[in-house]
């Protein structure tokens, strides 16, 4: 494995370009991306924005720890995780999960684990607000049994 780039940013980011520089080992065969947005609704209400909270340093140390098992188990090669906190308005980029790897299942089966890590591991908070006002944001049952299904 070659890197580990962990970000927790609190202005917009713009995902394609983030994943350019990811491109250009010679023994990565393949370059998976997801990219979660924020969308206008969730459990048929409007969703007009979402606040994501965080402890620093523990949010960062528990994505890195997230990054480092994918790594290790699918053979990753490179692994950039960047995720928004703040205030986070319809349409922005919430989260961007790119790996690089030797061939395409690996980076899919990493990019995936990642992702289903993220939602159940790693300290966020969401509060949306909403046509009936702000709450905080509940886990839910279907990314914990997402997750376990790695184990």
């Amino acid at each position: 494995m070659n890197a580990i780039d962990i970000r927790v940013v609190s202005e917009p980011f713009d995902p394609w370009a983030l994943q350019a520089d990811l491109v250009g080992d010679a023994a990565a065969g393949a370059l998976a991306a997801f990219v979660g947005l924020m969308r206008d609704f969730n459990v048929e209400r409007r969703v007009t924005a979402m606040t994501l909270e965080h402890y620093p340093g523990m949010t960062e140390s528990a994505l890195r720890e997230i990054a480092e098992a994918a790594a290790e188990r699918f053979g990753l090669q490179m692994v950039r995780v960047v995720h928004r906190v703040g205030r986070i308005l319809p349409t922005q980029p919430i989260v961007l999960v790119a790996v690089t790897a030797a061939h395409r299942g690996e980076a899919f089966r990493g990019c995936e684990y990642l992702m289903d890590y993220l939602k159940t591991r790693a300290p966020f908070w969401k509060k949306e607000a909403t046509d009936q006002g702000e709450h905080w944001v509940e886990a839910r049952h279907s990314d914990a049994a997402a997750a376990a299904r790695w184990d």
